[in-house]
């Protein structure tokens, strides 16, 4: 069987064909971008304290009814607990003045009955302030974003199977409409149930269109233009469209007008079924090949060539499973291991990095372009296997030696590591796509994100080790070892072990696509782990 890219040589590489599924593909992954960490500004807690009713205190009591509690090192309003209001309106109706005649740290305490005020100055609202998901329901809050990453992971592992089914184009703009329709419907949620339930159905197709169209650009485009898409290409697309992000957030304060404007550019897209066409790699899979002729002449037609009276001879079908053997098994859980909770653990941390949360995203996003500009250059130029070793090793060691410098430093350390694991991700992103066969490309790439996104999944909960306040008022544990550092010394462990483990994938730079289980086999077939080439 002849190779399809020698096959459609005929075709280039750039033409109008070409041009046009390139920028429409990129196009779709732009609110990608924006909605995968939406949650970001969603999610954020507002600085709050016990809300106070009307009731007849005077100036200093009402200065002085919510306790003041020292958190690393600073004086702040406690945020789960008042004075007794019956105690202290008794107290202000007899005159007493708080600190001088009355030692405040005598005074019984009580929880936040009557609820809380949230401070307006960064956000309007968010879904924190509007579902009060604050001290003894505070676990909701991050755990609203692994709802959230739960959804990705079914859709992740579901559209995989269904697009090696069903054709890469019905799920890419299937996943797309879940997307946008379930985040505008989360603007009516009248309560967090509500909202978690549409979360999760929106996080169905969130990463499932991503991979779609990642797999479907990959399919039809070749050669160098193949490299390009699949590393600056969707990977820009998708960072610019973060970078967005800040942007929507920084004018629309509410959380309900942003999922708004975060839902209304999916509509823009939909029409683009009829610009869009279906692999015909995927096509030949199936057996199907005369539609994939009709799509491979139609492409001929507008790259104004001629082509052949028979493109498309002696193409066989093979079915298979993604573990029927030994070596797309072992592919397949190396590749899996790779995928780390990394990029996600990072950007979620940005509201940390500035005391401007909209500075802090922005920062975070920007990082992202020249990191997938470095996965390209070596996609072009590098051997796979030697780049994805040699840049997950730098992003561990960057995260391990964050907990060594001094506090100014360490966020430049911790952007050279969302920078390296960035750069990563996208790297091996294409390398799924080179290692699989044409009839599992897509379920391998769905499969490997699934198995990353239960990462994902405990990353929020992760990054509350960096709040020491959540194990009590008292710390047992020195400075030195502070549970600040742990998130990062986890992410730079999984970074290490993930080079360590691609060590052993195959080579796959400068060889076409394969198509079938027996080009795979031969690709994976040298034992030497240092053959690079």
């Amino acid at each position: 069987m002849k190779d399809y890219d020698d096959t459609t040589a005929f075709l280039g590489q750039w033409g109008p064909f070409q041009q046009i599924v390139f920028f429409l593909l990129c196009a779709s992954i732009f609110p990608n971008g924006f909605g995968a960490f939406s949650l970001v500004y969603l999610t954020d807690i507002p600085s709050h304290h016990c809300l106070v009713p009307e009731v007849n205190l005077t100036k200093d009591w009402q200065e002085g009814i919510i306790p003041v509690k020292v958190v690393n090192g600073k004086e702040e309003l406690s945020r789960c607990s008042r004075y007794r209001l019956d105690v202290v309106r008794n107290l202000s109706a007899q005159g007493y003045i708080p600190g001088r005649d009355v030692n405040l740290t005598d005074l019984e305490q009580e929880d936040c009955v009557d609820g809380w005020s949230y401070s307006t100055d960064i956000y309007q609202s968010t879904i924190v302030s509007e579902f009060d998901l604050v001290c003894s329901e505070q676990w909701k809050q991050p755990f609203t974003s692994t709802v959230y990453f739960l959804g990705v992971l079914v859709g992740s592992f579901l559209s995989g199977q269904l697009s090696d089914r069903f054709g890469r184009k019905p799920v890419l703009f299937a996943t797309m409409a879940v997307q946008t329709f379930f985040t505008f419907v989360e603007i009516f949620s009248t309560s967090w149930t509500v909202f978690s339930i549409l979360l999760f159905i929106s996080g169905l197709g969130q990463i499932s269109n991503y991979v779609s169209a990642f797999v479907l650009g990959t399919e039809i485009l070749t050669g160098n233009v193949r490299v390009l898409f699949s590393s600056m290409g969707v990977c820009l697309a998708f960072a610019f469209g973060y970078m967005m992000l800040p942007l929507f957030a920084y004018f629309l304060r509410d959380w309900r007008s942003l999922l708004l404007a975060l839902s209304v550019p999916g509509l823009l897209y939909l029409p683009l079924w009829w610009f869009v066409p279906e692999s015909p790699r995927w096509l030949l899979s199936q057996g199907r090949v005369e539609e994939a002729e009709t799509i491979v002449r139609d492409a001929a037609k507008r790259n104004q060539v001629q082509a052949p009276e028979v493109i498309f001879d002696n193409y066989n079908v093979q079915v298979s499973c993604l573990i029927w053997t030994r070596n797309i098994r072992n592919t397949t859980v190396i590749l899996c291991m790779v995928l780390s909770a990394g990029y996600f653990g990072l950007s979620l941390n940005t509201s940390r990095l500035h005391a401007n949360p909209y500075i802090s995203c922005f920062i975070s996003a920007a990082v992202e372009v020249p990191a997938y500009i470095s996965s390209w250059l070596a996609l072009r130029y590098l051997p796979r296997r030697l780049s994805v070793i040699c840049i997950l090793l730098l992003g561990g060691v960057s995260l391990y030696l964050i907990q060594l410098v001094p506090q100014n430093l360490s966020v430049a350390l911790e952007m050279l590591g969302k920078f390296a694991i960035t750069t990563g991700t996208a790297l091996l992103f294409a390398y799924t796509a080179e290692l699989y066969p044409t009839m599992l490309r897509n379920t391998a790439t769905g499969t490997c994100t699934t198995v990353s996104r239960i990462g994902s999944c405990i990353s929020p909960f992760l990054l509350q080790l960096t709040h020491r306040q959540i194990f009590g008022e008292k710390h047992l544990i020195s400075p030195i070892y502070s549970m600040d550092y742990l998130p990062y010394i986890i992410l730079g462990t999984l970074a290490v072990v993930s080079s360590f483990a691609s060590f052993f994938l195959p080579e796959s730079f400068g060889r076409p696509l394969p198509q079938t289980i027996q080009q795979m086999h031969q690709r994976g077939s040298k034992p030497n782990p240092l053959n690079l080439n």
